[in-house]
């Protein structure tokens, strides 16, 4: 007889179960792949005193979709990137190599604006891991600065749908800016041959505003030809720290292009039906 009531109990537990999952607003993904060309422009003094200017190129990946838990209001962004640069130095006898990957998280609370039609701006924090290294060939003793960061701060965004003649547009604006976080530097001159011996102290530092600004500005127009769009933009980003007598600048600007769209997928035991919800993170 328990046994009966116990069944009886999970049944109707998987009926109220189902019929909430009925109930949830479908969330589709928002993503672009798009790839960056422009200029770059870099200082390190642990290699040279000189300011090194070139070119820049670097994929995107990004990836837009509203929280489970308040879908109309709350958004996450993921954004993982890698880069390349190629520097000179102003003689042009001289050229350094960039390389660095970037993977930042961040949640935002979204906001209509009523005033504008198609008009939405949210704002919210974001984390970032951010890791590289320059190299110099020509430098004996130290031809490597690596550069390591962890941070988190503060980030925005205003999108503006509308339409350019039939064709719908989604204008974008993204800042992004640290506030606090822990960054790798080495004391000025300090071989990495001696690190690798075991002189691991004062290689961490606090970053904040004093040591270590850095921003980054995104600006993107979608042009929805149907389920995908064409994306046009530029980025920027700036790097700027000074810590253990070492200064470095690093400056990017680029031209950004590639595709978006979004996409839905459905779980077996979630069956939309006419009244369901779709929530765009993005759209």
């Amino acid at each position: 007889m328990r046994a009966a009531i116990a069944l009886l109990v999970a049944f109707v537990a998987s009926l109220t179960a189902a019929g909430a999952d009925s109930d949830r607003p479908l969330r589709p993904v928002t993503s672009a792949w798009t790839v960056e060309i422009g200029s770059a422009h870099e200082a390190d003094t642990y290699l040279s005193p000189l300011h090194y200017s070139g070119w820049h190129a670097g994929f995107n990946y990004e990836r837009f979709q509203a929280m489970r838990f308040d879908p109309e209001r709350w958004v996450m962004r993921l954004d993982i990137g890698a880069a390349v640069d190629r520097t000179d130095n102003p003689a042009r006898n001289a050229s350094m190599t960039g390389a660095s990957l970037r993977d930042s998280w961040s949640m935002m609370r979204r906001f209509a604006i009523p005033a504008v039609s198609g008009l939405r701006v949210a704002a919210g924090g974001i984390t970032e891991l951010d890791a590289g290294a320059l190299i110099l060939s020509r430098n004996g003793n130290n031809p490597v600065s690596a550069r390591a960061a962890w941070t988190v701060g503060l980030t925005a965004m205003a999108t503006w749908s509308t339409r350019l003649g039939r064709l719908p547009v989604t204008l974008r604006y993204q800042p992004a800016l640290p506030v606090i976080g822990a960054f790798f530097s080495p004391d000025y001159g300090e071989l990495y041959y001696e690190i690798s011996l075991g002189n691991h102290s004062n290689l961490a530092h606090c970053a904040w505003f004093g040591n270590r600004f850095a921003m980054s500005n995104l600006v993107t127009a979608d042009l929805r030809f149907g389920a995908t769009a064409l994306r046009l933009g530029y980025s920027g980003r700036i790097i700027s720290s000074k810590v253990n007598n070492i200064v470095t600048r690093s400056f990017t600007h680029a031209l950004v292009i590639g595709v978006s769209g979004e996409w839905l997928s459905l779980s077996p035991v979630h069956t939309p039906t006419p009244e369901t919800r779709i929530i765009s993170a993005y759209y």
